[in-house]
């Protein structure tokens, strides 16, 4: 187009661009329902497709429509971590805070550690097994969203763990992008800034989110709720709360990207304030329906009739729902105006970006095939053992002969508590003797009771549905009769570790699938040298091992989950009608 052109001159697109377009969208969804409904691993559908249609294969896409759908893509990957945002739970993210650091560490330094085989498998030096390293540390957070959000276990305890570990594991993938950039190919460059600045960037925009959020948007929050009466009616709406969440997402993701770190945490982040904006709001209506109720109980009590105090329950009941509008929340906005096009077309070209990246006709050459498997199974080993983490280990025999060596100790101490004290009489000694045993009794049979009630599964499924209410209740009353209160169990207490191992297998395997950030960091170093030159003129051989392991990597993550999560939705459908307990436990809650 020449420079003295002041507009785009309109033109019909061709009948074979139309249709090429329209069939590229419609293959995508129905692929992704159809292997939904068998493995839960459309995504895998629309990799393919995306070979298929895109350069790698037929090439019925040009160039240019192959750019503007991978900037599509990349916009759907945002909305897809966005909504990951959305959907997590501050309580239980603090609470196994620690448990998805060591997760996301384990992540990241096996793959890295494993990575050095290169030296020996292709000559690689240590600079390309540490690039190849850093493109196979990262986890696909598109894909472990999808993953998540079709099998329904976005929001369980195994959920937030899996999402978290994710978030830092991509967080510290798109700081070795930074990392490999500012290398340009040459190990000579490199210097301990290269790595400190996109490391302390990313914690200090994690770090100044929250206290920003803690100093300065929490009294905003509070002087906003205090005089909401006030506040015009527009500033209620849906329409409102859609354009003000928006504005907190573009925000945070185009601060954190001119800051230099990752857009995809920044979008995590803006999910995450979203979400407890939405706590902030409902929590302080409860409070305050709460006040209310308690000064109408008061009131009512002090009247003395039972009709008026009949009349005034009755009239009480119906008052929830009438003094407070209902406040238009952020997960509300997404999906009525987010939710269709992302997961109907933003997400599945994003996936078919994907496969476009794949360099298929170079990737079959024998020496290179095998080479890559190995490598594959090496990286899908480096992110299954995080599952370890959730594996309840038993000591066995060792326990065994530990408590047969206390075993005297403890008769000891018994006698020595039982002995009669000086001063008493023999009926005194007696009934003090009883006293204490009763006494050591019941300290015996509480940690017993406790354990007991730790190993038992919760009362309610996966599904939220309340099981076994009766006994339950039943339970409660005996504890209660017998001097032990029930103590309220906090949901965002850690939960014990899990008897089966489920939820251990499909923390590892959802966490094997890469994808964007590793496909990113390896075209970062094929392009800038450190992979080095094929004798050929194509790729290099270490190049092309990567990307054999990425793309396994992303193939046999989802199908694993997939069958995995097939498999204990059949047992959870079987445990409605018998005592069997839940696979997932108080992970799947």
């Amino acid at each position: 187009m020449s420079g003295s052109e002041t507009a785009l001159p309109y033109e019909e697109p061709s009948i074979s661009t139309i249709l090429n377009q329209t069939g590229l969208l419609l293959v995508l969804n129905l692929v992704n329902v159809c292997l939904d409904k068998l493995l839960y691993c459309g995504l895998i559908g629309q990799l393919f497709i995306g070979i298929l249609w895109g350069t790698p294969g037929a090439r019925w896409l040009d160039r240019d429509t192959e750019t503007v759908i991978q900037q599509l893509g990349y916009l759907g990957l945002i909305m897809l971590v966005y909504e990951g945002g959305l959907s997590t739970s501050l309580p239980s993210v603090r609470a196994n805070l620690f448990l998805s650091i060591a997760v996301a560490l384990t992540g990241i330094g096996t793959p890295m550690a494993l990575s050095f085989i290169l030296m020996e498998l292709v000559s690689a030096t240590p600079l390309q097994a540490f690039s190849a390293g850093a493109a196979l540390s990262a986890t696909s957070l598109g894909t472990t969203f999808t993953i998540l959000s079709t099998t329904g276990l976005i929001k369980t305890r195994l959920g937030t763990v899996t999402t978290s570990a994710a978030m830092l594991d991509d967080v510290v993938g798109l700081v070795m992008v930074q990392i490999i950039t500012n290398l340009g190919g040459s190990s000579d460059s490199f210097s301990p800034v290269t790595v400190i600045r996109p490391i302390f960037v990313s914690l200090g925009f994690g770090v100044g989110v929250v206290l920003g959020c803690r100093l300065c948007i929490k009294p905003i929050l509070h002087m906003v709720f205090a005089k909401r009466d006030k506040i015009p009616g527009f500033t209620k709406t849906i329409q409102f709360a859609f354009l003000a969440y928006t504005c907190l997402l573009i925000g945070l993701v185009a601060g954190a990207t001119y800051a230099g770190t990752s857009s995809l945490f920044a979008a995590y982040l803006a999910g995450v304030m979203t979400s407890w904006i939405d706590d902030f709001f409902e929590g302080n209506l409860q409070s305050e329906s709460h006040a209310t109720t308690n000064s109408n109980d008061v009131a009512e009590s002090s009247r003395g009739n039972i009709a008026q105090d009949m009349q005034g329950r009755s009239s009480h009941a119906a008052a929830p729902s009438v003094p407070h509008e209902k406040t238009p929340t952020g997960i509300l906005a997404y999906e009525k105006y987010y939710a269709a096009p992302v997961s109907r077309i933003l997400t599945p070209l994003f996936f078919a970006s994907i496969g476009f990246a794949i360099p298929i006709t170079e990737m079959f050459n024998g020496t290179v095939v095998w080479k890559g498997i190995v490598y594959a199974i090496l990286m899908s080993l480096g992110k299954v053992v995080t599952g370890t983490w959730l594996v309840r280990f038993s000591l066995g025999r060792v326990s065994s002969v530990i408590r047969a060596l206390s075993a005297p100790f403890n008769y000891v101490v018994l006698f020595c508590t039982h002995m009669p004290k000086a001063g008493y009489g023999r009926k005194g000694s007696k009934e003090q003797g009883n006293r204490d045993g009763q006494a050591d009794n019941r300290s015996q049979e509480q940690p017993v009771a406790r354990e007991n009630e730790s190993e038992q599964p919760s009362g309610s499924d996966s599904n939220g549905r309340d099981e076994g209410h009766g006994e339950a209740d039943s339970n409660k009353a005996v504890k209660e009769h017998a001097g032990h209160p029930e103590q309220p169990a906090s949901s965002a207490s850690p939960p014990p570790k899990p008897k089966s191992l489920y939820p251990p297998s499909i923390l590892g395997l959802a966490m094997v699938a890469r994808g964007e950030v590793g496909y990113l960091v390896a075209s970062l170093a094929e392009s800038k040298g450190i992979f080095g030159e094929s004798s050929s003129g194509g790729s290099s051989e270490t190049y092309l091992v990567v990307i054999w392991a990425i793309s396994l990597c992303t193939l046999i993550g989802p199908i694993s989950v997939g069958t995995l999560v097939k498999r204990v939705k059949t047992l959870q459908q079987r445990r409605i009608n018998s005592s069997v307990p839940d696979p997932l436990g108080v992970w799947g809650i």
